[in-house]
């Protein structure tokens, strides 16, 4: 539990009542943008474009490739953070308000928010206010003595408490607690320690103090009002407090989201609270959108094992139940959320910067990748892209190796790679470039390009959900629906050709789109190998 001063914590109670009465009575605007028909793009700046030949992704960078998102169907860009750092990946941040060097200018990334925005894309930034980093002149600060200015931004603990604390099991993670907290000098006669979740050089921020909660505030108002931006991704929702005090996280997540609607109603405010769906429903009152983990890992390992699973999260993995079906799992998650925002709307992903590419856990199998898009586009949800996702990309943890420089064109032609570090698994040799697959009709890019023009459509980024029960395991299939347009969906996982019953698609005759060769007659259709097909009435 984090160790606080009683008034402090009174105080933190109140504002949080008092926020709660604030969004009861708040009116919403007239018109607000509809986040269940974009298509979002997350983009790690570093890897992503270079436009001065450092070596270093940048912001100008970026701006130049707007066009390529906007072909692409792109309308929302998540950025991962941007602010100083003294690490690659900016997790650590050190200033709220301003931009790393190393990725250009605020004016930079001002003139990147008015052409994104040109281009009708909303443009959304990772916002890590769960800690901070180590060298933030806050952290600096506190870490000079019990009367320090900033000693209570942060959460403190002699080794006695974290030993009780620990007994209590009051902190989380995993069963090795003491490594989430950090001693300040490892020769510190009373034992004195900080508290990091995740490692010594992200000290957490102590919410229970409402000068923190006013700093974030002010902070994220900054970036709204001044800069520009439509939204926030929130890095480590989940971990504000720790598990056992799950309800004050909600409790702070609403009172944040009313204060960033006081000066953009139309705010986005997306969060990563990495838990099993009857753990993350109630995080969805101070959210816009949540990411669907459970689905992400259900499509991956529905197709590597070419049978329908559905997993959850459970503990430092996921439990598998071949007895389920997404469509099922779907009506029966979605409405724990909607009952704590009628509104929401949930994100879909396929992987993200904290997971091993696609296409390697896929096996580099361009069936199985396309495959995996296909599943993605036509199930409900807003879907996320990983940048380079969309021309098979490879990685495998350690994260750099997650992360690594996007192919624009070959080598010798390719004037934005960025070069900061050596790729891996993503290189000439293994992955084709941008460049080559925009003029290959097959391509995986033009696969996704194709996806995210039909997730446009209403019935597919509006409708409900029903499953049609093809019989075999190997088959995907459900109908989508909205007012009065239908289609009827089926995806072969197998690794070989099914034929399917035609009487289950009866009066869905007319072809949407399809991935492999289909071959339908009055009583079967046949469906290549890790193939799809969607008919419409």
């Amino acid at each position: 539990m984090k160790l606080q001063q009683l008034s402090i914590v009174i105080l933190g109670l109140i504002m949080a009542a008092s926020c709660t009465s604030d969004q009861s009575i708040k009116e919403e605007p007239a018109s607000l943008t509809n986040w269940n028909k974009k298509v979002f793009y997350e983009i790690f700046v570093q890897s992503f474009a270079d436009s001065n030949g450092d070596g270093i992704g940048d912001i100008p960078g970026m701006t130049s490739k707007l066009d390529y998102l906007s072909d692409l169907g792109v309308d929302a860009i998540w950025l991962m953070p941007m602010s100083p750092s003294p690490s690659y990946h900016k997790y650590d941040v050190v200033d709220y308000r301003a931009i790393h060097p190393d990725y250009g200018t605020m004016e930079d990334f001002k003139t990147f928010i008015n052409e994104a925005h040109k281009r009708n894309i909303k443009v959304v930034m990772d916002f890590v206010i769960n800690h901070s980093g180590y060298d933030h002149p806050w952290f600096q600060d506190a870490m000079t003595g019990k009367h320090a200015k900033y000693r209570d931004y942060y959460v403190w603990a002699d080794k006695d408490s974290i030993a009780e604390q620990i007994a209590k099991k009051e902190t989380s993670f995993d069963s090795d607690n003491i490594r989430q907290w950090h001693p300040v000098e490892e020769d510190n006669p009373v034992g004195e320690h900080y508290y990091g979740f995740f490692y010594g050089g992200m000290p957490d921020l102590n919410y229970d103090n409402p000068l923190v909660r006013e700093e974030m505030y002010d902070a994220g108002k900054f970036w709204l009002e001044q800069i520009g931006v439509d939204g926030f991704r929130l890095d480590a929702a989940k971990h504000i407090y720790p598990d056992d005090r799950a309800t004050d996280s909600h409790a702070f997540w609403k009172e944040f989201k009313t204060k960033m609607e006081e000066v953009n109603p139309d705010v986005y405010l997306i969060g990563e609270v990495w838990a099993d769906a009857a753990t993350a429903s109630p995080y969805a009152a101070g959210f816009t959108s949540l990411f669907n983990f459970d689905r992400a890992f259900s499509i991956l390992e529905s197709i590597n094992k070419e049978r329908v699973v559905a997993a959850n999260i459970a503990g430092h993995g996921y439990e598998i139940d071949s007895n389920a079906n997404l469509t099922e799992v779907i009506n029966t998650s979605l409405p724990w959320f909607k009952k704590y925002n009628s509104d929401f709307v949930e994100a879909s992903f396929l992987s993200n910067h904290d997971q091993n590419r696609v296409a390697s856990v896929l096996g580099d199998d361009a069936s199985k990748i396309k495959l995996s898009a296909s599943l993605l586009f036509t199930l409900p949800g807003t879907p996320y892209i990983y940048y380079g996702e969309e021309i098979g990309m490879l990685g495998m943890k350690p994260d750099e190796n997650i992360r690594e420089p996007m192919l624009w064109d070959e080598l010798s032609n390719d004037e934005m790679r960025t070069s900061w570090m050596e790729a891996t698994y993503t290189t000439d040799e293994s992955v084709r470039s941008v460049a080559f697959q925009q003029k290959e009709k097959k391509s995986i890019l033009n696969h996704y390009k194709g996806l995210i023009n039909l997730k446009k459509q209403d019935v597919f980024s509006l409708g409900d959900i029903q499953n049609l029960a093809f019989e075999g395991t190997s088959i995907i299939a459900f109908t989508r629906r909205y007012g009065d347009e239908s289609v009827a969906v089926v995806h072969n996982l197998a690794d070989q050709s099914q034929t399917l019953n035609a009487e289950l698609l009866k009066g869905y005759n007319t072809l949407v789109w399809q991935e492999g060769k289909v071959e339908r007659t009055e009583s079967a259709i046949e469906l290549q190998a890790r193939g799809s097909v969607i008919y419409k009435k």
